[in-house]
């Protein structure tokens, strides 16, 4: 028995010694610091979310129907305005060949008629047997005609050849660049049917192309940033892709009107960009801005959890003044925040501790 007595005192010994080890380890770990007030640079700043986007995308598009036969341009390729992009064969229908042939035809013997009755009309005018007004309106027919014959043939060459000309205008089968830049897509390859462009329709998306040397960012921010911004912030560019590399430009646009998205609103932004150096920008990078509101440097900084509010005073603690003394509160006057630290105006030195209190067990 007094054995097992022994053994039981020894195990409540040992167990009070571990709780109170391990309670002052825990109240030394979890007592108070100081934290040093340091001079540092601060930003007020609102984030916008978006993508690398060339200012122009030019979609290349066909004015005559039939099939791709040859491609001269590939995705990445850079052309010249009037580069060759693409030839078009026509492949009309046996109907549409055929009614283009008879029309032709017909606008053939029509002007040939018109033109007889022209001469006739013309001789016996200059007879003065018939008016003015007769004789003009044979004219007009005659130009009528021949008007209806040069389009028959042009609708003719169009569906047979493809291409036509007349005087400066030219209309071929080879679609050229309309401006300089970059392919960026290509959506048809040889073999595939092309709709022309019209009034009645969109017409087939042959390519994409647009100057990769003139590049915006265009995000949203949130409308509760948007109240302080205005064109001409300087803005700070950070691409997903390119972690290293320093992207500086200039708020050019801000939104009149939001959008709802998820529930959240927000405003669409411009951002041209200045400086990217010899970075290589693609069209749809990912990436976020900082567009720069207010920005300071070598100033007195201290974290905005040690900062301490009451109606519109804002303290902090310091320590006593002998070792051991509970730390009292001083009033201070802040400036610019950016949500982790404040700028200090007065109330505290370069070089002054601030108490911090350890976080409050829920």
């Amino acid at each position: 028995m007094k054995r097992i007595l022994v053994l039981l005192g020894l195990v409540v010994v040992v167990v009070l010694a571990l709780v109170f080890a391990t309670r002052g380890s825990s109240d030394k770990e979890g007592g108070i610091t100081l934290v040093p007030v340091a001079r540092g640079t601060i930003v007020d700043k609102a984030l916008a979310t978006g993508q690398i986007e060339p200012v122009q995308e030019i979609q290349v598009k066909s004015q005559i129907s039939g099939i791709v036969q040859t491609c001269f341009v590939d995705v990445g390729d850079a052309v010249a305005e009037g580069d060759r992009l693409l030839e078009i064969v026509p492949n009309p229908t046996p109907l549409e060949l055929t009614e283009a042939e008879r029309s032709a035809e017909l606008a053939e013997i029509g002007f040939h008629r018109a033109e007889a009755e022209h001469q006739r009309v013309r001789s016996i005018w200059e007879s003065g047997l018939i008016s003015r007004d007769e004789y003009d309106a044979a004219v007009e027919a005659y130009d009528g005609a021949r008007v209806e014959r040069e389009l028959a043939g042009e609708r003719l060459d169009l569906i047979r050849e493809g291409k036509f000309q007349q005087g400066t205008k030219k209309v071929d089968s080879v679609i050229r660049s309309p401006a300089a830049g970059t392919v960026l897509q290509r959506f048809v390859d040889p073999g595939d049917p092309v709709v022309p462009l019209t009034s009645f329709q969109a017409g087939t998306e042959l390519l994409a192309i647009a100057d990769m040397d003139r590049l915006i960012f265009e995000g949203t921010v949130d409308e509760i940033d948007v109240g302080k911004l205005e064109v001409g912030l300087p803005v700070r560019i950070h691409v997903g892709a390119l972690p290293d590399v320093a992207i500086t430009g200039t708020l050019a646009r801000i939104a009149p009107k939001a959008t709802v998205e998820d529930g959240s609103t927000l405003f669409d932004v411009e951002v041209s960009i200045d400086e990217r150096g010899e970075a290589t920008l693609r069209a749809g990078y990912s990436a976020n801005a900082d567009i720069i509101i207010n920005e300071k440097s070598d100033v007195l900084l201290v974290p905005e959890r040690l900062l301490l509010f009451e109606g519109e005073k804002v303290f902090v603690e310091v320590p006593g003044e002998e070792t051991g003394d509970e730390p009292v509160r001083r009033e201070l006057t802040i400036g610019l925040s950016d949500g982790l630290q404040a700028e200090i105006l007065s109330g505290l030195e370069e070089g002054e501790m601030v108490v911090q209190r350890p976080p409050r067990e829920i």
